[in-house]
């Protein structure tokens, strides 16, 4: 059974399975604040590692990860782990950050359990750093559920003037963070700041998962 990490606040209406991307572990400090600043605004949030990553733990080696098909049958253990555990409140939504996120919307391109929405995205790999000509468009264009990316404005995997021209389908919306790197930083001489983007993240996020729960009766 995969094992995950919760984090809730006492009023949560609805939950979301989240991934780490490929480098940084579940715990990191910007799963962390995300988790944190969700579970503050109405969500229940499951994280979960892909089993090369907690190998890492084990071992101590680092070890890159597998291709992103091959984590799809891992993503789907851990949605049935979420929708089993009884920490999970109201609709499930999937995704996750960078890696985690498009193994998420690969994951939602097969048919899952009624009870998963939607699918959300944090630093949507489109290509790898200085590879444009490397588009991954595939797993938003044959999505089956509403699919919401926040997305840096200079994200070096896909920066906001290099995204807009891209057909990434009918599902699939978009919310800029302001001056956001891959992990949603300003520069310093930006308004921004990394609390402000993470706030805004969160903001979205729990208003576009908050969408899909019942009204609070």
């Amino acid at each position: 059974m995969t094992e995950l990490l919760w984090t809730a606040g006492a009023k949560a209406r609805a939950t979301l399975l989240l991934a780490h991307g490929a480098g940084a572990p579940m715990d990191s400090s910007f799963m962390t604040r995300i988790a944190e600043g969700l579970a503050e605004r109405g969500l229940a949030v499951a994280r979960f590692e892909y089993g090369y990553m907690a190998k890492r733990r084990t071992t101590g080696k680092k070890a890159p990860p597998p291709r992103a098909d091959k984590l799809i049958v891992e993503f789907r253990a851990a949605i049935e782990a979420a929708l089993a555990a009884p920490e999970r409140v109201g609709p499930l939504l999937i995704g996750g950050k960078s890696m985690g996120g498009r193994v998420a919307a690969m994951t939602a391109g097969e048919e899952l359990p009624e009870a998963v929405v939607a699918v959300a995205c944090l630093g949507y790999p489109f290509h790898g750093p200085g590879r444009p000509e490397e588009i991954r468009l595939a797993p938003l264009q044959s999505g089956r559920l509403p699919t919401l990316v926040l997305q840096g404005e200079r994200d070096e995997f896909g920066s906001r003037g290099e995204v807009e021209a891209l057909d990434v389908g009918p599902r699939t919306r978009f919310e800029w963070i302001e001056d956001g790197s891959h992990d949603f930083g300003p520069r310093g001489a930006s308004p921004a700041t990394l609390k402000t983007n993470i706030a805004h993240a969160c903001d979205t996020l729990a208003a576009f998962a908050l969408g899909f729960a019942p009204a609070e009766g």
